[in-house]
């Protein structure tokens, strides 16, 4: 057994999972120079190169995608067994790697990690934020967190929340000077905070209920984001009207600093999710993760108008 070339698989993995030497050093702690001797030296033992090079990217070679296929699976599982190892002496242990939508941080993600972290300091809680579906498995996630109709099929899926609506809000003092719409095909004449989507690029469409019917609205207006949180700040600030998750601004709307617009049009949307695969279910940092997440969200649920 090549000693040497097991001890540098996982550096393989991290280059192939990142796209990069540099992002690939920076998540292991690494110089960019140790991890390029790492590849050169699992490429000299195998006897050909496992990634093709460019000024501008790193992609797979055919033998680099076969090793990875087999290394990555094997490395997730031997890192999956020594946390259970580590959790039979007591305390959940390790990195735990969470993508969640951007919303999910505020709502869920926030208050887990602070309970977490008096409960396991031993575990340590990494939260990458986007807007779409990525490949959990093959980014190298333990479990994700989104809305429930985004979630792939073949995942064990954890409700975090109960669900809530999508709403139109505006500050009184938008609504002083421009008016309060009154239908939705008024929302044409109002500067609307619109949403874009990094992913594919293009302009959020308003999902809206009318006449019995679920319809999608273009919008305009002279701001545009890409967050949730600085459309609400958009809004308490007077630019226009924002679409946004009704818990995202209980407080606001409670205090009167934001004001709904077209109440009776507002959607309701199934709530976040916790997903995973199979295999991960037993892992202790991730079940520590689940637990804390559905106690929290028992509490909330006692509280009326949160989401937590």
């Amino acid at each position: 057994m090549d000693r040497d070339l097991l001890t540098h698989l996982p550096v393989i993995v991290a280059v192939a999972r990142r796209g990069g030497f540099a992002l690939a050093a920076a998540e292991l702690g690494m110089s960019p120079s140790a991890v390029s001797h790492a590849v050169r030296l699992v490429e000299e033992r195998i006897g050909q190169p496992l990634f093709a090079r460019t000024t501008r990217s790193v992609s797979l070679t055919e033998a680099g995608k076969a090793l990875v296929e087999t290394a990555a699976p094997a490395l997730q599982d031997i890192a999956e067994r020594m946390d259970r190892l580590r959790g039979i002496k007591g305390r959940p242990s390790g990195l735990l790697r969470i993508n969640a939508s951007n919303i999910a941080i505020p709502l869920v993600v926030t208050p887990v990690v602070a309970a977490m972290a008096e409960r396991y300091p031993d575990v340590t809680v990494e939260v990458f934020a986007e807007q779409g579906l990525v490949d959990i498995v093959g980014e190298g996630f333990d479990a994700g967190i989104r809305l429930g109709e985004m979630i792939a099929q073949d995942m064990i899926i954890v409700r975090l929340t109960p669900p809530f609506k999508a709403v139109v809000v505006a500050s009184p003092a938008y609504i002083g000077k421009h008016g309060r719409p009154r239908e939705v095909a008024d929302l044409a004449n109002h500067n609307c905070i619109g949403y874009r989507l990094v992913r594919s690029g293009g302009l959020y469409r308003w999902d809206l209920h009318e006449d019995g019917k679920d319809i999608v609205v273009e919008t305009r207006g002279t701001a545009v984001v890409t967050d949730s949180l600085a459309a609400i700040d958009l809004a308490l600030a007077g630019v226009g009207l924002a679409y946004v998750f009704e818990p995202l601004v209980h407080a606001d709307l409670a205090a009167g600093r934001l004001a709904r617009i077209l109440p009776k049009t507002a959607i309701e949307e199934p709530g976040l999710f916790l997903y995973f695969p199979r295999r991960a279910s037993m892992a202790p940092k991730l079940r520590a993760f689940i637990d804390t997440a559905q106690e929290i969200g028992r509490a909330s649920m006692r509280t009326p108008g949160r989401v937590a």
